[in-house]
C-alpha cells in the first residue's frame, strides 16, 4: 500500500489516463472512465482510497465547489429569456414528472422515504456538460433543438441552484449555524453586501485583474472559494457560496475568458470527485443494488425522453425536434452525484444510494452519448412509427446565429485603421482583444467584441471563425496567431487570414501555418515614406497636416 499522497495520486492518474483511452476508443464521455478508475482504485482492488480519505474527500469538495461555480458562471438568463416560457414550463415539467414517477418506483422497491426523495430528485437532473460537449460536436448548438434543449439545461441548473441553497439550509455540520431564522437574516445580509459589492467594486477589481492573464485567474479563484468560505462561516454550505461567487461574474465581458482558465483546474478535481464515487461502489453487496439500478436507468433512457416528447408536443414543437431534445436529456447528471454527495455529508441518506446511482450514471451515459450522436439515423428508424399519427401538423423554422464577415483580432494600432476600413465597406465584423480597455471602447462604439486570449483553444472553438470570409491579425505574438491559424484551418480552407510579423524569421513560420498574408509594420511604413518621396510631398505644409491629424487620431485613442 502507497502512504505518500503524491504518489497515490500519481497512480490514481495513471489509472485513470489508461482508462480513459479505452473509453475513448469506445467514443464514450470521460466521467466514465474516472468512475471505473474509482472503481478500480477502491476496496474491490487496491484499496488506496481508505487510507488519507480526509485528504480526498477535500479534493472532492473542491471538484464540487469549482463544477458548481462554472455552473453559477453559465447561468445565462438572456438566453434564457430569449426562448420564452417553453424552456421554463419543460423544465418544470420535466422536473416534477420525473421525481414524482421515480420516487413512486423506489418506494414501490421498499426504500427509506427520505433516502427515495433524495434519489428521485437526483435523477431529474440532466448533464449540462455532456449534452453541450455532443451539441457541439454536431454543430447542433443553434438549431432549434439545441437551444431550447440548451434552454432546458439551464432551468434544470437554476432548480439545482434553489435545491443547493435548501440543503445547505439543513446543514448541521457547521457549529455557526443557528436558528432558521437567523440564518434567514445573514442570508439576506449577505446576499444585499454581495449585489452592492457585484455591482460597484467587482467590475473595478475585474478591469484592473483582467490586464494579466495569470492575476485574472488567481483572482476568480480567490473569489470562489473566499464566498464559499464566507457562506460556510455564516452557516450556510460551502456550495451555495461558490454558485453565488459564480453568479455574480455571470454578466461580466470576461466570463467567457473566467470559464475557460477555470475548467482545467475544475476538470482536475472533478477527476478526484469522480473516482471517490466510484470508490464507494464497494461499500456495500453489489447484489442487491442491481435491481433499482436497471429499473431506474430504463426509467431515464425511456421515460425521461417520453415524458420531454409529450411536453414540447404540447407546447406544438414538431416530432422530430421533440424526439431530439428527449434523446438529449436520457441520462443523469454529475449534479446528481453532488446531491447525493452533499445528503451522504450531512447523514441524510445511507451507502447505498451513490452506487446505485453510480451504476444508472454509467449506464445511462454510455447509453445516451450513442442516442444523441444517432438521432437523426434513429428517427428515420422510426419514423413510419410517427407516420402512423398522420402527418405532423406543426412547422417550425430555424434561427440562424449571426454570422461575421470578418474578424480582427487586436484592436489597437493596427486593428483600429482596419476596423473603420470595415464599417466603411459595410462588413458584419467582430473584435477579439485581451485589453479591457478595448473591450469598453468597442462596447460604447456598439461594436462587437469579446474579451478572450487567442491562446485558449478553448475559446476559439466556441466561436465561429470558419464562417467568416477573412480574419486580421494584429497582435505581436507569433505564437499564438499560429495557433488561431491552426484552429481555422482545420474548418476552412477558404478563409482569408492576414497575419502580422515584426521579425523576418516569423514570416515563413506564419505562412507555413496557413496565412495569406503576412504584414510587416516596418515594411509598410518604409513603402509609405518612399511613396510620399517619389511623389515630391515632402513639403512643410503637406507634413504640418500629417502632423495634426496624427496628433488627433492619437488624443482621441488616449480618450
Amino acid at each position: 500500500m502507497i502512504d505518500n499522497i503524491f504518489l497515490q495520486v500519481s497512480v490514481l492518474m495513471v489509472i485513470a489516463v489508461a482508462i480513459a483511452f479505452i473509453v475513448r476508443l469506445l467514443g464514450q464521455p470521460l466521467i466514465i472512465a474516472y468512475i471505473v478508475a474509482g472503481i478500480t482504485a477502491g476496496p474491490m482492488f487496491f484499496n488506496m482510497l481508505h487510507h488519507d480519505q480526509r485528504v480526498y474527500d477535500a479534493f472532492a469538495q473542491f471538484g464540487v465547489a469549482l463544477l458548481l461555480f462554472i455552473i453559477g458562471l453559465n447561468l445565462n438568463f438572456k438566453h434564457l429569456k430569449s426562448i420564452g416560457k417553453n424552456s421554463f414550463i419543460t423544465g418544470v415539467g420535466q422536473i416534477i414528472f420525473t421525481a414524482v414517477i421515480g420516487f413512486a418506483i423506489l418506494t414501490a422497491m421498499k426504500m427509506e422515504v427520505l433516502t427515495a426523495v433524495y434519489l428521485s430528485v437526483a435523477i431529474t437532473f440532466s448533464s449540462t456538460i455532456i449534452i453541450m460537449k455532443l451539441l457541439t460536436e454536431k454543430k447542433d448548438t443553434e438549431t432549434v433543438y439545441g437551444r431550447h434543449t440548451i434552454g432546458l439545461m439551464i432551468v434544470q441548473d437554476v432548480i439545482a441552484v434553489l435545491l443547493m441553497v435548501v440543503v445547505g439550509l439543513f446543514t448541521n455540520e457547521n457549529p455557526a449555524q443557528n436558528s432558521a431564522s437567523a440564518l434567514a437574516i445573514k442570508g439576506i445580509v449577505s446576499l444585499v453586501a454581495i449585489i452592492i459589492f457585484s455591482k460597484y467594486l467587482l467590475p473595478w477589481l475585474l478591469n484592473k485583474a483582467a490586464h494579466s492573464t495569470e492575476l485574472l485567474f488567481i483572482f476568480t479563484v480567490a473569489w470562489c472559494f473566499g464566498l464559499g468560505s464566507l457562506f460556510y462561516l455564516l452557516g450556510f454550505s460551502i456550495e451555495i457560496g461558490a454558485i453565488v461567487a459564480g453568479i455574480t461574474l455571470s454578466s461580466s465581458p470576461y466570463q467567457p475568458e473566467i470559464a475557460s482558465r477555470i475548467k482545467p483546474l475544475r476538470d482536475f478535481f472533478l477527476i478526484i470527485f469522480f473516482i471517490v464515487l466510484g470508490g464507494t461502489m464497494a461499500v456495500s453487496s453489489m447484489g442487491p443494488l442491481w435491481l433499482p439500478a436497471l429499473i431506474l436507468s430504463l426509467f431515464i433512457l425511456i421515460g425521461n425522453p417520453l415524458i420531454l416528447y409529450f411536453l414540447f408536443r404540447i407546447l406544438k414543437f414538431t416530432r422530430r425536434n421533440s424526439f431530439f431534445i428527449g434523446l438529449a436529456a436520457a441520462q443523469v447528471s454529475e449534479f446528481g452525484f453532488v446531491i447525493l454527495f452533499t445528503g451522504s455529508r450531512l447523514g441524510h441518506i445511507n451507502n447505498e444510494v451513490i452506487p446505485i446511482f453510480t451504476i444508472v450514471a454509467i449506464a445511462t451515459i454510455f447509453i445516451s452519448s450513442y442516442l444523441i450522436l444517432y438521432s437523426e439515423k434513429l428517427y428515420q428508424f422510426l419514423l413510419p412509427v410517427f407516420n402512423w399519427f398522420g402527418p405532423d401538423k406543426y412547422l417550425q423554422t430555424e434561427i440562424l446565429p449571426p454570422v461575421y464577415d470578418a474578424w480582427v483580432v487586436g484592436y489597437d494600432r493596427i486593428g483600429r485603421k482596419v476596423c473603420q476600413a470595415l464599417r466603411d465597406l459595410k462588413f458584419r465584423f467582430s473584435v477579439i482583444d485581451f485589453d479591457p480597455r478595448a473591450i469598453k471602447q468597442l462596447k460604447e462604439e456598439k461594436v462587437p467584441a469579446i474579451f478572450g486570449d487567442i491562446a485558449d483553444v478553448e475559446l476559439l472553438e466556441s466561436l465561429p471563425l470558419a464562417s467568416a470570409s477573412l480574419i486580421v491579425m494584429t497582435i505581436p505574438s507569433t505564437d499564438d496567431q499560429v495557433n488561431l491559424l491552426n484552429q481555422v484551418r482545420k474548418v476552412s480552407s477558404e478563409t482569408i487570414v492576414l497575419a502580422n510579423a515584426y521579425h523576418s524569421h516569423d514570416v515563413k513560420v506564419l505562412y507555413e501555418a496557413g496565412a495569406d498574408y503576412v504584414m510587416m509594420p516596418y515594411v509598410i511604413g518604409g513603402e509609405w515614406v518612399a511613396k510620399i518621396l517619389k511623389e515630391n510631398k515632402f513639403t512643410p505644409e503637406f507634413f504640418s497636416v500629417l502632423k495634426t491629424k496624427q496628433l488627433r487620431e492619437l488624443k482621441s485613442q488616449k480618450g
